[in-house]
C-alpha cells in the first residue's frame, strides 16, 4: 500500500515540478566503485603525516576487578570493600577521586557514597570543584542526597563554581521543578553572602584589572589578603578568566606567597584559564610545570578543556593533550576519543594525520578501537577527499569485525558529493545494496543534498523519486534540502507545490525553518494567498504562527479582506492578542493607508476597537470611527 502510494506521489512530482523533461531511468548496473585492498592495514601518504592504523586485536581482561573504579561498581558498598580500598595503598588525590566519581556518574548512590568516604580519609581534603561535581551527579537522580551534599558544602564554607549554577539550575527549570529552583537561588546567595572571602575577591579582582602587574599591585594585595586559601586563589582566577595573562601573574605571586603552596586543584584552575587560543603557550608551559611538580591535569578539567579547544577548532592542541592525557594515568574514555575524531573530521579541509595520532595513540595504550573510532578516521578522509586511503579504511574496519554499516557508507556518499563527484556518490548506493546493506533516509539525504548543492537539483529530484520507490519514507530533514534545492533556482511554485503534496499524501511534518523560509519567498513573489496557506499548515502542526513577514507586506500591498484574513489566520479558537491588531494598523498609517486602516477598524471586534493602544493609535476614542 506504502509501496504504491510513493510511486503515484513520485509520478506526480515528476510530471508537475520539474521544469525540463526529466525521462525516468534506472540505476546504471552495479558497478564497484570501492575496489577494497588487499592490505590489512593503511599505508597512508607517509608526506602527508599519517600514522599506521594496526589491525584488530583482542584484548583479555581479568575477571577479578582491577581498578577502584571496578571494585566499588561490582560490590555493594561496606567494611570489607572500604578495607579493600585502604589495603590498597592508593593516594587518595585530588586527579584520583575526580577520576573515580566521573566514572561514577551512572551510579549516583555508589558516587555519593564513595564521595562521603573519601572526605574523611587522613591527608585528603575535598575542594569546591569536587562538591560542584558530586551536585552535577545527583542532581535530578537522586535529589534527597544533593540537598545533603549542599548543606554540606555550606557548613564547610566551599561554594558553587559559576558553571555548575547554571548548569543545575538550567536542569531543574527545565524539569519545572519550581521550588527547587527557587531554594537553590536562596541557597546559593546564602552561601556567597556568609563566605566573608567574597568581598575580598572582589577587591583582588579590581586591583589586578585595574593595574599592570607591579610591585604596587603586589603590596596591594598583601593588605587586602591576611589568611589566603584554596577558595579564594579559585575564586580570583574564575573573575581573572577573560585575562589570562592577569591570572597567570596572580597564580606566580600567589606561588610566592609565605606559607602558602600551589596544589593540584589551583593548577587544574589555572590551566583551565589558560586554555585560550590567545594563551596557548602560557597553557602549555603550565602543564609541564604541574607535571613536574607531581600533578595531573583532573578528567573532569580535561574534558572541558577538550571541548573547548574543538568549539574553538584549536584541533592540533586538542590531539597534543589527547596525548598527553593518554600518557597519564587517567586516560580519557572511548567515548571521548570518538567525540574527538569526529570533531577532528567536521572542519572544511580536516587534517587527517591528527586522526591518525588519535587512534595511534588510543591503541598504544592495549586498547582496540571501537566501530565509532575507525568511523571517525574514515569520516576524515573521506571529507579531506582521500578516497584510496578511505578504501583501504574501510578494509581495515572488515579486519576487525565490523561491517561497514549506513553510517560508513553515508559518510562516503558525503566526501564524494563534496568532492562533485556525483556519479560516483549514485553508485555507492548500488555498491551499498550489493552488500546486504539498505540506504536510509540519512543516506539518501546526503546524496539528494549533494546534487542540490551542486545545482543539480532535477537528478537531485530523481535521487528523491528512485527513493519512494523503493518505499523509504520522507522526513522533514529531507523535506527542506529539497525545498531549499528548489528555492536555490528560483523555482518558488513548484517548492511549494512539493511540499503541499508531501504534507498531504506523506503526512510530512516539514520543519519550523522550512516553513519560515518558503513563507517569506512566497511574499517575495506576491503570493499571499500561498502563503497564508502555509500560515495555515503551521498552525495545524502545532509552531506558533509566523506572523513577522505578513504585516508590512499586507500594509504596502494588501487589501483590508487579507489583513482581516491574516488575523483571523493567526489564531485558532479566538481572537488574535490586541498587540497583533495593533501591529497591523501601526503598519498601514506607515505606509500613510489611513482609510484602509479605519475600513479594518471597523471590522475588528468591539474589545479590539475600544483597547486603550489602539484608541490612542486612531486619536481619542469620540473621534474614533469606531464610534461614528
Amino acid at each position: 500500500m506504502n509501496r504504491a502510494k510513493n510511486i503515484l506521489i513520485s509520478l506526480r512530482l515528476a510530471n508537475s515540478f520539474l521544469s525540463t523533461q526529466i525521462h525516468s531511468s534506472t540505476r546504471p548496473p552495479c558497478s564497484q566503485v570501492i575496489r577494497f585492498s588487499q592490505l590489512s592495514s593503511i599505508v597512508p601518504n607517509q608526506s602527508r603525516g599519517s600514522h599506521l592504523i594496526n589491525t584488530h586485536q583482542k584484548l583479555f581482561f581479568s575477571s577479578t576487578p582491577n581498578s577502584v573504579v571496578e571494585l566499588v561498581l561490582a560490590n555493594e558498598w561496606s567494611t570489607e570493600l572500604e578495607n579493600e580500598l585502604d589495603d590498597s595503598n592508593l593516594g587518595w588525590t585530588h586527579e584520583r577521586v575526580i577520576y573515580v566519581l566521573k566514572k561514577l556518574d551512572k551510579n549516583p548512590q555508589k558516587a555519593s557514597v564513595f564521595f562521603n568516604w573519601v572526605s574523611q580519609k587522613d591527608g585528603f581534603r575535598p575542594s569546591s570543584l569536587l562538591y560542584s561535581l558530586m551536585l552535577r551527579i545527583l542532581v535530578l537522580k537522586d535529589m534527597k542526597r544533593f540537598w545533603a551534599t549542599l548543606a554540606k558544602m555550606k557548613e564547610q564554607s566551599f561554594y558553587i563554581d559559576e558553571e555548575t549554577f547554571d548548569s543545575i539550575l538550567a536542569q531543574l527549570v527545565k524539569e519545572k521543578m519550581t521550588n527547587d529552583v527557587v531554594a537553590l537561588r536562596h541557597f546559593n546567595d546564602r552561601m556567597i553572602e556568609d563566605n566573608a572571602m567574597d568581598s575580598v575577591v572582589k577587591k583582588v579582582v579590581d586591583v589586578v584589572l585595574g593595574l599592570q602587574w607591579s610591585d604596587e599591585v603586589e603590596k596591594q594585595l598583601g593588605k587586602i589578603i591576611v589568611d589566603l586559601s584554596d577558595n579564594i586563589v579559585l575564586r580570583v582566577l574564575k573573575g581573572l578568566r577573560t585575562y589570562p595573562s592577569k591570572a597567570s601573574s596572580f597564580f606566580r605571586w600567589v606561588g610566592r606567597y609565605p606559607g602558602y603552596e600551589h596544589n593540584s586543584v589551583t593548577y587544574n584552575a589555572a590551566a583551565r584559564v589558560l586554555s585560550r587560543d590567545d594563551s596557548i603557550g602560557e597553557f602549555w608551559g603550565m602543564i609541564e610545570e604541574m607535571k613536574g611538580a607531581g600533578y595531573d591535569l583532573d578528567i573532569d578539567n580535561y574534558i572541558k578543556i577538550s571541548r573547548q579547544f574543538q568549539k574553538s577548532k584549536m584541533m592540533e592542541d586538542s590531539v597534543k593533550l589527547y596525548e598527553f592525557m593518554m600518557d597519564g594515568p587517567f586516560k580519557p574514555s572511548a567515548q571521548d576519543c570518538n567525540l574527538l575524531l569526529r570533531s577532528i573530521s567536521a572542519g572544511d579541509n580536516p587534517d587527517c594525520s591528527l586522526a591518525f595520532r588519535v587512534a595511534k595513540k588510543y591503541e598504544s595504550t592495549g586498547r582496540t578501537l571501537s566501530k565509532a573510532a575507525y568511523d571517525g578516521i574514515h569520516r576524515s578522509l573521506t571529507s579531506a577527499g582521500r578516497f584510496d586511503e578511505a578504501e583501504k579504511m574501510m578494509k581495515v574496519m572488515r579486519n576487525a569485525g565490523y561491517e561497514p554499516d549506513n553510517i560508513t557508507y553515508s559518510q562516503l556518499v558525503f566526501g564524494l558529493c563534496k568532492a562533485r563527484r556525483l556519479e560516483e556518490a549514485r553508485r555507492v548506493l548500488d555498491e551499498m545494496e550489493a552488500n546486504g546493506c539498505t540506504p536510509d533516509i540519512k543516506t539518501w539525504t546526503i546524496l539528494i543534498q549533494g546534487h542540490c548543492s551542486a545545482g543539480e537539483v532535477d537528478k537531485g529530484l530523481m535521487c528523491f523519486m528512485k527513493m519512494m520507490e523503493e518505499d523509504c519514507n520522507v522526513d522533514g530533514d529531507l523535506l527542506d534540502v529539497l525545498i531549499k534545492g528548489f528555492l536555490s533556482q528560483r523555482k518558488i511554485k513548484g517548492a511549494y507545490d512539493l511540499l503541499i503534496e508531501l504534507v498531504d499524501k506523506a503526512r510530512v511534518i516539514p520543519w519550523q525553518a522550512t516553513y519560515k523560509n518558503l513563507i517569506e519567498k512566497m511574499l517575495e513573489v506576491r503570493k499571499l494567498e500561498e502563503a497564508m496557506n502555509l500560515l495555515r499548515l503551521m498552525k495545524k502542526h502545532k509552531y506558533p504562527p509566523y506572523h513577522d513577514p505578513f504585516v508590512p507586506y499586507i500594509s504596502k500591498f494588501g487589501t483590508v479582506e487579507e489583513a482581516a484574513e491574516f488575523l483571523k489566520a493567526l489564531s485558532v479558537k479566538k481572537n488574535p492578542s490586541p498587540s497583533a491588531y495593533f501591529h497591523i494598523f501601526e503598519s498601514f498609517f506607515r505606509e500613510g493607508r489611513h482609510s484602509e486602516a479605519k475600513d479594518l477598524l471597523f471590522k475588528c471586534p468591539h474589545h479590539i476597537r475600544k483597547h486603550r493602544d489602539i484608541a490612542k493609535l486612531f486619536g481619542s476614542t469620540q473621534s474614533s470611527p469606531a464610534t461614528a
